[in-house]
């Protein structure tokens, strides 16, 4: 009841301040104002008392987990208050920083996006935050191992289920065939889109492209990720922790919106994003929020000839 009562307020202060709204977005917008309220409560802890007490827990999607769990644990650790960390399954890399990491979720869902123990959750109309702080994942994983003759390009593609219809924003054949003409006399190029058995599986289903043999035949001088997981040389835990060793060789990125845009925008450098539509548009998130991951330029794509027309601006 107290809980309705505060979002019937936060929701007349919402249309106050920024007036109609479409339904889709009008939630974000009051979460924002809810998070912030929560996070009242923990002032003494959090900046009088500071004893390790925080027990962080999220199984939500990808993208949020990066977004806004992970960064928030780290803050909590470099304020001496972090005391755990629970998440799903193939992460334990991501929370290294972790005085004790549980993989105790087996998969990811929309539901658990919504923890409000966290000072923001999904899209919000204000990206100032507090209790936030980059993790240095490039830092803690850049190695040795994953280095080329040539300066090295990552194409981190997708192609799932999207607001439960068909993919909209990924690299298609086509495409990728004029990226990586464009491109292959400049870069290695590292061609990576996951398999389901390679990552905790959220509730968007991932399709078939069969650009694997396509690229096999056609330009065989690209390097698959999953080839070298098979030889997996750094001898990664799993997929994810493979992921991170590889990326922080990086610093050109080509990715898709989610969780794949969003772990490129870790390791600084340039990232160019395709994203067609989606909320991150209209809250502008990746002028504002991914930029803060690593101090990456990242550049949004809504079209395949916008990708084109950055990859002759920034990448040549």
């Amino acid at each position: 009841m107290f809980k309705k009562i505060i979002n019937k307020i936060l929701s007349l202060l919402v249309r106050i301040r920024y007036g109609k709204l479409p339904v889709n977005l009008f939630y974000y917008y009051r979460d924002t104002y809810y998070c912030q309220l929560v996070q009242l409560q923990y002032l003494l802890k959090d900046y009088v008392i500071k004893k390790k007490y925080k027990s962080l827990y999220f199984h939500g999607e990808f993208a949020p987990e990066l977004q806004f769990a992970l960064p928030f644990a780290y803050w909590h650790y470099k304020n001496g208050t972090l005391k755990s960390t629970h998440a799903s399954k193939l992460t334990k890399e991501l929370y290294f920083f972790s005085p004790h990491h549980e993989e105790i979720f087996t998969d990811r869902n929309n539901e658990g996006n919504y923890n409000y123990e966290m000072p923001r959750i999904l899209y919000s109309q204000d990206y100032d935050m507090k209790k936030w702080a980059p993790v240095p994942l490039k830092e803690t994983y850049k190695n040795e191992i994953y280095v080329f003759e040539k300066p090295m390009l990552v194409i981190a593609n997708r192609y799932n289920m999207e607001w439960e219809g068909p993919p909209i924003s990924f690299f298609s054949i086509d495409l990728l065939d004029q990226i990586i003409k464009e491109l292959k006399d400049k870069y290695t190029i590292v061609y990576n889109r996951p398999r389901p058995q390679n990552i905790t599986m959220d509730n968007s289903d991932i399709y078939e492209l069969n650009e694997y043999e396509w690229l096999s035949v056609t330009h065989p001088d690209v390097v698959l990720m999953e080839d070298l997981y098979q030889e997996n040389k750094g001898k990664a835990n799993n997929y994810n922790h493979f992921q991170l060793m590889v990326y922080a060789n990086a610093d050109r990125f080509l990715s898709i919106h989610g969780g794949t845009a969003t772990l490129a925008s870790y390791f600084g450098g340039i990232n160019i994003v395709l994203s067609k539509q989606g909320p991150e548009h209209h809250f502008k998130c990746y002028e504002k929020l991914y930029p803060m991951f690593s101090g990456a330029k990242v550049l949004h794509a809504k079209t395949e000839e916008a990708v084109l027309s950055y990859i002759k601006e920034y990448y040549n």
